[in-house]
């Protein structure tokens, strides 16, 4: 493979500037791609922190993924930031320097799915490359070293990247029986845990729901008190990236979005980037048009389940769920729950395990929607909210269809 030198890559991808058509304009993108050159050129004066004899291209080919494999993924991580597609040779060049950022990955109350769902592939993903060539200094699931070895490792990240290194928390804090988290010879429960490695940190990345808003474990009755990373953590710039598990490839956006820019992304009122969670999976949903023609699946089995018609009646709480994976999908890409016929669980929502998880419309609860909202409605404009917020538009909307429907059969039977 040749190296993906960045006369090459501009050469690949760089678009004419007039053909910027964005809403923020010509002078804002420009503006951004010099303060993005301006932080590569400073990372690639670092010293590479891990795989220091191997090169990002060399890693490619060992992990069999070919240059066509790059750049398409390269042009999907871009759009996925929401960025033009003259700033591909800056997110190709962001994915070979990644090896100067350190990380440090802890989990507390969790079930390590969001590791598994990083782990357990067909195949190897850029994605999954990329998270492998980041500067892991320690990661309990992953790493060799036990006990003493392990704490001194930890202990030796955080004092040599005090203040630089990214903060990943995967699970619940267990903010009412911390000691049932004890952690090492040293007794440190899991809320001293995580409070003194994010004081060092640059910033904290809560990783799943449960690390975002106490996921399952928060579940009534909640026995531990579980609640997520932010309730815990002050003082300390935070990004949740809920889901049940968090999808890799918005992981992988948030640091490509750090290596790029040297910022975080820009976050909604959950403090989730918006370029993931900024708008619902009922708004780019493959079965929306059914939905929108009043075509529900009324029970398993029937003639709307086998024609994939929507699965609102069936409980799927899309129009209310904010995420991305109508768009990214899992399993590289191949499918996602709606898609294999189960409806949405809002497993990136506050809650959702006692509000979403439910098998029936959230319009048939007693909940009601903060006043003037609806459907409609915008992730900030739901805000905290939405863990009490029902769509009384698609309540009507499906209690109509189900009207339409009775009426129908009802004149069919006259006719009879």
């Amino acid at each position: 493979m040749n190296p993906l030198s960045s006369e090459s890559l501009r050469s690949i991808f760089m678009k004419p500037t007039n053909l910027i058509n964005t809403n923020k304009g010509k002078k804002y993108y420009e503006n951004l791609y010099r303060k993005m050159e301006k932080r590569l050129e400073e990372l690639r004066n670092q010293e590479k922190l891990t795989s220091a004899d191997l090169k990002f291209e060399e890693l490619l080919d060992t992990w069999e993924l070919t240059r066509r494999d790059f750049l398409k993924w390269v042009s999907s991580m871009t759009a996925l930031l929401m960025l033009p597609p003259q700033f591909e040779p800056l997110v190709a060049q962001a994915a070979e320097v990644m090896n100067r950022v350190p990380i440090i990955w802890i989990n507390i109350q969790d079930c390590a799915g969001n590791t598994e769902a990083l782990l357990r592939s067909v195949s190897p993903t850029v994605d999954e490359l990329i998270l492998e060539y980041l500067s892991v200094e320690y990661h309990e699931v992953l790493m060799a070293a036990a006990g003493d070895q392990a704490e001194k490792n930890l202990e030796k990240a955080v004092k040599d990247f005090d203040g630089k290194y990214i903060l990943f928390v995967e699970g619940s804090i267990p903010a009412k029986m911390p000691e049932a988290f004890t952690i090492g010879r040293h007794p440190k429960n899991g809320i001293e845990h995580v409070t003194h490695l994010a004081k060092h940190s640059f910033a904290v990345v809560a990783v799943g729901s449960c690390a975002a808003f106490g996921g399952v474990p928060a579940a009534h009755p909640n026995p531990t008190g579980a609640v997520g990373v932010m309730d815990i953590v002050k003082g300390k710039p935070i990004v949740n990236i809920p889901a049940c598990p968090a999808n890799p490839a918005n992981i992988t956006g948030v640091v490509i979005h750090y290596i790029l820019t040297g910022e975080l992304p820009e976050l909604d009122s959950l403090l989730r980037p918006k370029f993931a969670f900024g708008y619902r999976i009922h708004d780019n949903c493959e079965r929306r048009a059914h939905f929108d023609a009043g075509e529900f699946v009324e029970e398993w089995g029937d003639f709307g389940a086998k024609n994939n018609f929507c699965l609102y009646k069936m409980g799927c709480k899309g129009p209310f769920t904010f995420n991305n994976c109508s768009i990214i999908r899992y399993n590289e890409g191949t499918n996602w729950p709606i898609g294999v016929g189960r409806g949405c669980i809002g497993c990136s929502e506050p809650d959702f395990w006692d509000v979403y998880a439910t098998e029936r419309p959230i319009a048939d609860s007693p909940i009601q929607p903060p006043a003037g909202s609806g459907v409609e409605s915008t992730v900030d404009e739901f805000g905290l909210g939405i863990l009490t917020a029902t769509a009384i538009g698609i309540g009507i909307h499906a209690v109509a269809s189900a009207l339409a429907g009775k009426r129908e059969k009802e004149e069919k039977s006259i006719e009879e």
